[in-house]
């Protein structure tokens, strides 16, 4: 009995961060139930759903394939039911980061049209920049004017029904993969369009053919990649694009001298009114006795106000509820996406106030607050008032806040890096990661994003992939929980350089600093935070500029990602629109795939013949890495062997095409 318990102990602490472990161990005992406890009692997870045989589509079912019954009771096989799954956790992925974009987009549209008075255009440069790719004239025309015909640009791109193609996709990508998405039927009419008619696709009754779901999988995809671009570029626009900037990161950031704020969700039209309100309401909180009030970030609205803001990180997806165990989160904000509704039983275990502010994410209990943009400024003050109060009610006795925390340089926008890069190349910037690559100082480049989940031990995939691929001069670009990760663990700061970078990549690393040595207050960190979960496309992009510089197609470039803890509808999404844009990419946490070898076999292998791209399953973290290091030297090797016969035949011998 003592060794069972012992088990349930160590299984309990699956985390390798220092606040979390801490918080665990005084909680043991505590009755307050979290993430952590909901895991253990999970096991044994079922197997019928882990394999992705399992099918709920109709109420017949649910219908589980086994030895005895290969078949649902409609007669759908294994791959079928595998295939429907798929591109239903593809959807749901898409119509997060769809709802996500449409929001910035209305919100542009009341900006052009006067109706937000509390919000402005803050980055004329951006909106230019957003202009000229989206082929929109500028000249002779005010900011609200151009600013308008990219609104109608992407609310056309979201409702559009004359079956025309995109108009942003094509414009954010190299014609190649046009062609491509063309060439297979892939390319969606629109946002909206495409998740209707993925839904009808996958009802009961209707598509059979695993390969012909599968490929509305990828068009589901890149309606999602389309409609993160859209979130990102007018965000930038309304909130400005980020730059460098210095913060800190991990439960420490909590003061118990302040009203602590936790601001949790994805987006960012609420946080940032917060942010400022928080500024302006110091006097309030210091007549309630506190020296003022600090906002912290969590999941991706942390992000999005680390970035612009430079708004510490409280923690990441997976310890959300762990922030609340401090005892000193006077009210958490949250908005929407990867909110878990435990987080308001922990608080009744305390003073914390939930505060919810969209109509789509409600939680039983919680206090709500019907956020509104013509009234920004005063539903913000709402919200800080409730800290204020929550604030005066504290048990001094309750709070107990890990002091671990790390410096964090963060706000690697991918206008930030071309900045970056230009101090050596001003008249090409990409050049300079290009060259790297091509000599061999560098190995590529991969893109670290993802969630938490718990199936993983909290935090260790994430930390040690990158501190492999580090060792092995890999340049590294992080979004999402996994960025948090490495803010929280030190490894966003030019101290971690040192420390875990091999020798290429601190060349490349110093080189850059030195160029930059007038410009940047401080060094060049390990890991370039590149934004939230929708700023993947900011990171796709970077692979965009260096398949242009490179003249070659996506799939020839040295570039990976890899999700080492994925757990979302959402990663799927973004897993499947960047293999269909070229990219070999790494999961942690195998989705529900391989009870269908065929389905299996088509993502992990034919997607490669048929778009460049392709998953590699792998949980145990040191063979990701190597995986990842053998994809990306395949990579580097092609190149090589090609720009040798090119310069050998003096002919056009790299093929732009896959």
């Amino acid at each position: 009995m003592a060794d069972k318990k012992a088990d349930k102990k160590k299984d309990r602490n699956r985390s390798v961060d220092p606040a979390v472990l801490e918080i665990l161990a005084r909680t043991e005992d505590s009755g307050i139930d979290t993430a952590y406890d909901r895991f253990l009692k999970m096991q044994p997870q079922c197997n019928f759903g882990e394999q992705g045989i399992c099918c709920r589509i109709c109420i017949q079912g649910p219908c589980r394939i086994t030895k005895k019954a290969d078949k649902g009771i409609c007669g759908a096989s294994a791959y079928t039911i595998v295939a429907r799954n798929l591109v239903r956790s593809e959807l749901g992925g898409c119509t997060a980061h769809a709802d996500h974009g449409l929001h910035s987009t209305l919100l542009a549209k009341e900006v052009v049209e006067g109706n937000a008075p509390d919000y402005t255009i803050k980055d004329t440069n951006k909106l230019y920049a957003v202009a000229e790719r989206m082929g929109v004239s500028t000249e002779g025309k005010e900011d609200k004017a151009i600013l308008k015909e990219l609104v109608d640009i992407a609310l056309e791109d979201f409702s559009r029904l004359d079956g025309k193609d995109l108009t942003w996709l094509p414009k954010v990508i190299v014609p190649e993969r046009t062609e491509k998405f063309k060439e297979c039927n892939i390319l969606p009419s629109s946002i909206h369009r495409t998740i209707a008619d993925a839904m009808a696709q996958t009802h009961v009754g209707m598509d059979a053919d695993p390969v012909n779901l599968v490929f509305k999988g990828l068009e589901v995809s890149l309606a999602d990649y389309t409609g993160e671009h859209i979130a990102t570029s007018l965000s930038d626009v309304l909130f400005g694009t980020p730059k460098p900037v210095v913060s800190e990161a991990n439960m420490g950031v909590l003061d118990e001298e302040y009203v602590n704020i936790a601001v949790h969700g994805h987006n960012p039209i609420l946080s940032e009114m917060i942010v400022q309100a928080a500024r302006d309401m110091k006097g309030e909180a210091e007549a309630a006795g506190a020296k003022g009030i600090k906002c912290a970030g969590i999941c991706c609205t942390g992000n999005e106000l680390l970035m612009r803001q430079g708004v510490p990180i409280l923690t990441n997806y997976a310890s959300q509820e762990l922030a609340i165990m401090t005892g000193a989160v006077d009210a958490m904000v949250v908005d929407i996406q990867c909110i878990m509704p435990g987080i308001q039983a922990v608080s009744e275990c305390f003073h914390t106030r939930i505060v919810t502010t969209s109509p789509s994410v409600k939680i039983p209990a919680a206090y709500h607050i019907d956020f509104d943009e013509e009234r920004a400024m005063e539903k913000a003050r709402e919200v800080i008032e409730i800290a204020i109060n929550a604030y005066k009610e504290r048990n001094k006795d309750k709070i107990n806040i890990p002091q671990f925390k790390n410096k964090v340089v963060a706000g690697f926008s991918m206008e930030a890096l071309l900045d970056i890069f230009a101090a050596v190349n001003p008249e090409r910037p990409i050049k300079v990661l290009t060259d790297a690559i091509e000599s061999g100082e560098l190995r590529g480049v991969c893109l670290l994003a993802g969630c938490n989940n718990l199936k993983r031990i909290h935090d260790q995939n994430h930390s040690v992939i990158a501190q492999e691929l580090a060792k092995n001069n890999v340049l590294l670009v992080a979004t999402g929980c996994a960025a948090q990760t490495y803010a929280k663990f030190g490894m966003l700061n030019a101290d971690a350089v040192d420390k875990y970078a091999g020798d290429g990549l601190k060349a490349f690393l110093n080189r850059l600093n030195e160029a930059n040595k007038d410009k940047l207050s401080e060094k060049l960190p390990l890991v370039f935070h590149m934004g939230s979960c929708v700023d993947n496309s900011r990171a796709y992009d970077l692979m965009t500029y260096m398949a242009e510089e490179m003249q070659v197609d996506t799939p020839k470039v040295p570039y990976a990602a890899s999700a080492p803890e994925a757990m979302s509808e959402k990663a799927i999404a973004i897993g499947s629109w960047a293999v269909s844009l070229g990219m070999p990419v790494h999961v942690g946490v195998v989705p529900p795939i391989p009870g269908s070898p065929l389905v299996d076999g088509i993502v992990l292998q034919i997607a490669q013949d048929v778009y460049g791209g392709y998953f590699i399953w792998e949980t145990d973290p040191e063979e990701s890495a190597k995986k990842i290091l053998a994809a990306l030297d395949e990579r580097t090797w092609k190149l090589k062997v090609h720009n040798m016969a090119k310069e050998q035949y003096e002919t056009e011998a790299i093929s732009k095409t896959w």
